[in-house]
């Protein structure tokens, strides 16, 4: 079976961020077990320290790339919205030109139309005479 290394690598990180937060998790439930210290003498665990931290760190990378690509996609919308909105105005225009176009030909084939018939009528006219 052929493996995608984009999928495998998004596997990673997740399985990567999944262990990082079980540990955070393991630590914080074991710092709650701990008989109440007062804080000024409670000692920082470095080894909890560094698991928050690269949690919060792979967190951020995922987080950061997830909001990269939805401030693209917000970014494309927002041109597709614009580029509607002037094809819409351009549509409209067209029509009303056709309109008009179409208003001022059925002016004229009137036009033509009356004036043929007067001649017909003027020709009838003259052979009746």
């Amino acid at each position: 079976m052929i493996r995608d290394p984009e999928v495998d690598g998004d596997l990673a990180a997740v399985s990567e961020v999944e262990a990082g937060i079980r540990d955070f998790v393991r630590n914080d439930i074991a710092y709650l077990r701990r008989p109440a210290v007062a804080p000024d003498t409670v000692p920082i665990d470095a080894n909890a320290e560094a698991t928050v931290n690269n949690v919060n760190s792979l967190i951020q990378r995922v987080a950061g790339t997830s909001l990269a690509e939805i401030e693209k996609l917000i970014s494309e919308l927002e041109s597709l919205r614009d580029l509607l909105h002037a094809e819409g105005q351009r549509v409209q225009r067209e029509i009303s030109g056709y309109a008009q176009l179409s208003q001022a030909a059925m002016k004229s084939t009137r036009m033509i139309a009356d004036n043929v018939t007067q001649w017909k009528r003027a020709a009838d006219g003259l052979r009746n005479a």
